[in-house]
């Protein structure tokens, strides 16, 4: 059975009348005729009978008309509702945020304002390595690093200050040595967030020891931490925004390069990835504005 031989069933099903279902299908009568008898002949059932001079369905017609009807509405529907599954998919981006959380959250809201046909499903997952963005960090990215099997990467660095308090001790310094500090208390994230590991990593690699004395889970509490004078505290340049508290002093560290890579992987796991790549394009300019708009101020 073809498509077409059920169309020209189910017409003349709905009119019984084949004259006019030729019309209403815009073929000839013969060719509508002829149709439906090689339609009877597949299946080894006659579906009309003559009554007078008109057709009527039947009882095989009528119980192949009642199963066929539902079934080929829903075939037919199937091309949309392909197309609008498709463009539900393309819609929604998975963005997996392992680090630059704060930064990258603003760039969601701001991008939502412009585009809010666009759902980005963000979560926070060292273990999940679904996502059709992710942005993770390194203290310094290589490529063998990655294990994402990203088609296309951006890797932006910032820089790593103390934040200290803002008291006579620190009033006059722009920078400092971490072994200034190694009978000052420490304040760090809790966890295994990836920016904590890092801090750890360029702090063994110079062969500093920081004593901690306080750990949070997120970066407004160590500025309130520092800011009431309860230790000090790695503050990254970009990626926490602005440090917008008068209690609270940024220091560059002298010691080595502090800074790390925040790495920003694209994946092109969909048939149309063109509404991800948007994302991940507007993603890597706010960054790059961002940066260069603090360094501007």
């Amino acid at each position: 059975m073809e498509l077409t031989q059920l169309k020209y069933f189910l017409e003349v099903a709905r009119t019984e009348h084949v004259t006019q279902s030729a019309k209403n299908l815009c073929i000839v009568q013969p060719a509508l005729t002829q149709a439906i008898h090689k339609l009877e002949d597949e299946l080894g059932v006659s579906l009309f009978k003559t009554v007078g001079r008109n057709i009527k369905l039947t009882e095989s017609g009528k119980f192949f008309y009642e199963k066929l009807k539902p079934l080929y509405e829903s075939m037919v529907a199937l091309p949309e509702q392909l197309r609008v599954a498709a463009d539900k998919q393309n819609n929604n981006i998975k963005l997996n945020v392992l680090a630059a959380s704060t930064l990258v959250t603003n760039a969601v809201i701001e991008y939502k304002q412009e585009n809010s046909d666009i759902n980005v499903d963000m979560v926070q997952n060292e273990e999940k390595n679904v996502f059709d963005i992710c942005v993770r960090t390194y203290a310094t990215y290589k490529p063998e690093l990655d294990n994402t099997n990203s088609d296309e990467t951006f890797v932006h660095s910032e820089k790593i200050f103390l934040a200290v308090p803002n008291v006579a001790q620190y009033k006059k310094l722009s920078s400092i040595s971490l072994f200034d500090l190694k009978d000052e208390k420490f304040i760090r994230l809790y966890g295994s967030k990836q920016y904590r590991k890092i801090c750890n990593e360029l702090c063994d690699r110079i062969g500093f020891r920081a004593n901690v004395t306080f750990e949070s889970d997120n970066a407004a509490a160590v500025k309130e931490a520092v800011a009431a004078g309860i230790g000090v505290g790695f503050w990254p340049e970009l990626s926490w925004g602005k440090m917008d508290h008068k209690k609270v002093k940024l220091l560059e560290i002298t010691d080595t390069d502090f800074k790390r890579d925040i790495v920003v992987s694209l994946r092109r796991n969909k048939q149309d990835n063109s509404k991800t790549e948007e994302f991940f394009n507007y993603l890597t300019k706010y960054i790059e504005h961002r940066q260069a708009k603090k360094r501007r101020s």
